[in-house]
């Protein structure tokens, strides 16, 4: 009876019937949402001869990703522009407080928001497309890109993310998707770092960053002529690839669903779960140990979507050696690029 109803739960499902409903009282499709039939004569026809029945990916918000993004430019203009004054970041509420001053702040940094805004915004759309295009390549369920305003930071925003049926893809295309962002993004992330490091000038800077591992060598060919003890004042091209840096080593941690979540499930199966597990407990350590409370909210949204990165629809496909020499060099990310303590004032 199981020959003619479709194959038996003991045989492998082909790569062709992901979405296909499996015969029986209650129909589902691999790796996605419970769906109850109401069983008519044409439907079990359909059923009875395996012929395919696949369910369109529910419709994409629009105006929802298009309303964050539009707001995420204008965030990103005005860290740019106010972070270009004499006296450093303007605060945000001096919008209310002080709209005349905001006024010339933004007509003063206008030229360095401009710059600032479309650089950062360039890299991190590079980095969702990456995602995206491959999702959509594999036919996997994915959201436009949600973008992430932060007024009230001197960053203008904290990234980008999109929503995905990850389930829905088996290891070697989770592989693809979730590789393909970071490189989409350090490929505008490093040419622009290398312009705004090769124009900065060493006349310090009301704030202090935190450079990563490929800033340090970077200034150092750069500046050779620089001080241990001097900084560069850091310019919009500088900022920018410098935040495009961070989000991308921090999307790189080999932790629950971010991208080196998928990367390294990939790699190492249900043993990047202990990786994964150890890093976190790594960083609540650190965020204890150094007073840097401000990671709390990426630890508790990671541990809210769960540390250990979920099954993929076939754990078993073959990634090729190529892509397992991609992807462990890939996990050099985060040492390269992420600095744990970014912002000093």
């Amino acid at each position: 009876m199981s020959d003619k109803l479709g194959p038996r739960a003991s045989e492998p499902v082909s790569e062709p019937m992901r979405g296909v409903p499996m015969p029986g009282l209650f129909s589902e499709p691999l790796g996605g949402p419970s769906v109850h039939h109401a069983f008519s004569g044409a439907a079990l026809e359909r059923v009875r001869f395996n012929e395919p029945r696949y369910y369109p990916p529910p419709p994409r918000r629009i105006w929802l990703p298009v309303a964050l993004f539009v707001t995420t430019i204008l965030s990103t203009f005005w860290a740019g522009a106010t972070g270009s004054t004499p006296d450093g970041p303007l605060e945000i509420y001096k919008l209310v407080t002080d709209p005349v001053e905001v006024l010339f702040a933004a007509m003063y940094g206008f030229r360095d928001g401009l710059i600032y805004m479309t650089a950062v915004m360039s890299i991190l759309l590079a980095h969702e497309m990456g995602h995206f295009v491959q999702a959509v390549r594999y036919r996997v369920p994915v959201s436009l890109p949600y973008f992430i305003p932060m007024a009230l930071t001197p960053l203008g925003t904290m990234g980008a993310v999109i929503a995905m049926r990850g389930s829905q893809a088996n290891r070697r295309e989770l592989f693809d998707i979730g590789i393909s962002g970071p490189i989409a993004g350090l490929v505008l992330a490093v040419p622009i770092a290398c312009l705004g490091i090769a124009w900065a000038t060493p006349e310090g800077s009301p704030m202090y960053l935190g450079d990563p591992l490929v800033f340090r060598w970077l200034i150092h060919w750069f500046h050779p002529e620089l001080a241990s003890d001097q900084s560069l004042a850091w310019n919009p091209l500088y900022m920018a690839g410098w935040v495009g840096m961070l989000i991308t080593g921090l999307n790189m941690m080999p932790i629950s669903q971010l991208d080196g979540g998928h990367v390294s499930y990939a790699l190492l199966g249900r043993w990047a779960h202990w990786l994964a597990r150890a890093l976190v407990l790594c960083g609540v350590i650190f965020i204890l140990a150094a007073d840097q409370y401000g990671w709390i909210v990426m630890l508790a949204l990671v541990t809210y979507l769960g540390t250990d990165h979920p099954r993929t629809a076939d754990d078993r496909a073959p990634l090729g050696w190529w892509r397992i020499a991609l992807g462990w060099i890939s996990l050099a990310i985060p040492v390269l690029c992420f600095v744990p303590v970014p912002i000093r004032t």
